[in-house]
């Protein structure tokens, strides 16, 4: 796969690659902040994929537009599935899209620098399952699409965050949707450095371009090897999740229906 193949495919992500070989994914909604809904659901498994498939590059960077790497709005989506009124063939291939966003995510043979530039209230795993994650000191962590709306955090949350934040931390940032300040991100070590805004982007191409000096084949081992526990984790964890998240939203019809 090359760059040329798969740059301009994609209309919730820029993609851009330079001279050194970090390659930059831009986060974005027609231009602004990325909001979470079924495009980019369909599309960033296939842009990971893309990605983990292209040898030329060295590093990558994921980063947000505006002021907030990912954000959950309001939309009829969002309010369907805990009513659930998402039919069992929807929800099927939502499981699928599911899997391969974090998959290949973790396909990705080479490193992965999350430049995160504002807060993050869906798929926040995206962020911290990058191998160096730096974020501004706006930004905060919070899972506000399952639990705190009715809906089992199946999607890979739930396989990610007890392991950064430990078993009983993690369990109680899903289930009471708190927010994680990127302070006390970075004093729990889920973030590596909190970098003012202006200098997010530089100190993200600082770190990469170090990064790109190494040997192709180290980088690719190293990153292969660094994930073997995340790939393991979400292998035993992620299908099962996303299938009682389908399975408890499919009685919400039922739950909810007026006495």
């Amino acid at each position: 796969m090359q760059l040329a193949d798969y740059k301009d495919q994609f209309t919730v992500a820029k993609v851009e690659r330079d001279e050194v070989g970090v390659l930059t994914i831009r986060l974005h909604s027609k231009g602004e902040s990325l909001w979470w809904g079924g495009r980019p659901h369909r599309e960033l498994p296939e842009l990971f994929s893309a990605v983990a498939s292209d040898r030329e590059t060295r590093v990558v960077i994921i980063t947000g537009t505006g002021d907030r790497f990912i954000e959950l709005r309001e939309t009829p989506t969002i309010r369907d599935l805990p009513e659930g009124k998402v039919v069992p063939a929807r929800w099927d291939q939502t499981i699928f899209e599911g899997l391969r966003l974090i998959e290949q995510f973790l396909a990705i043979e080479v490193p992965v620098i999350a430049a995160v530039n504002g807060p993050v209230t869906v798929h926040s795993e995206l962020a911290v399952l990058a191998d160096v994650v730096l974020a501004t000191g706006d930004t905060y962590f919070q899972d506000d699409a399952h639990f705190t709306r009715d809906l089992v955090p199946g999607d890979g949350v739930h396989v990610v965050w007890p392991m950064l934040l430990g078993p009983n931390r993690g369990r109680a940032f899903l289930l009471t949707g708190a927010k994680l300040s990127a302070a006390d991100a970075e004093r729990l070590g889920v973030v590596a450095e909190g970098v003012e805004r202006s200098a997010l982007m530089p100190r993200a191409y600082e770190i990469a371009a170090r990064l790109a000096t190494h040997n192709p084949l180290i980088l690719r081992n190293t990153r292969q090897l660094l994930v073997r526990p995340l790939r393991r984790a979400v292998l035993d964890d992620l299908h099962l999740g996303l299938s009682l998240e389908a399975i408890a939203s499919l009685s919400g019809a039922q739950w909810f229906a007026p006495e």
